[in-house]
């Protein structure tokens, strides 16, 4: 799914820029020879293949593979409630999960938050780090995107 030029940049990219280790946990449907509606989960196959290409290309990065039907109690600790879903862990403090196929112009905010979660840095200005430094509850932030 990754053409080999851009793979070869992205190696580049995560020997210089992976700060430390990432887990990666993915939720997904087994694949079976029947369909039924509203059990199948379109992107999934395509979101483990597009994984899996990341996954080879560093060691920092390792991968979970969780079946969302049959780990339904595991999905639901980690606030997987659709697939497929991408969980990323690393030395930042919080969690960042992708819900559908990051695929177009999401593949590289994939990118840059394997980046982020490793070092357990963002980008954030530092005005923007001090107004989040006043927050007293936890917030759930999600970014719904379209493909185009």
């Amino acid at each position: 799914m990754i053409p080999q030029k851009d793979r070869e940049n992205l190696k580049a990219l995560f020997a210089s820029g992976l700060a430390g280790p990432v887990q990666c946990t993915f939720f997904t449907q087994q694949q079976s020879a029947l369909a039924a509606p509203g059990v199948e989960c379109e992107y999934c196959k395509e979101t483990r293949e597009l994984l899996e290409e990341v996954v080879a290309l560093t060691s920092l990065v390792s991968l979970d593979t969780h079946d969302f039907v049959t780990e339904a109690a595991l999905a639901k600790t980690h606030g997987v409630d659709r697939i497929p879903a991408i969980e990323l862990k690393g030395k930042a403090k919080g969690r960042v999960r992708f819900f559908g196929v990051p695929a177009g112009y999401e593949f590289s905010t994939l990118v840059e938050d394997l980046l982020d979660v490793a070092s357990g840095q963002t980008k954030l200005s530092a005005a923007t780090k001090a107004q989040l430094a006043t927050l007293t509850q936890p917030v759930h932030l999600q970014v719904f995107v379209t493909p185009t």
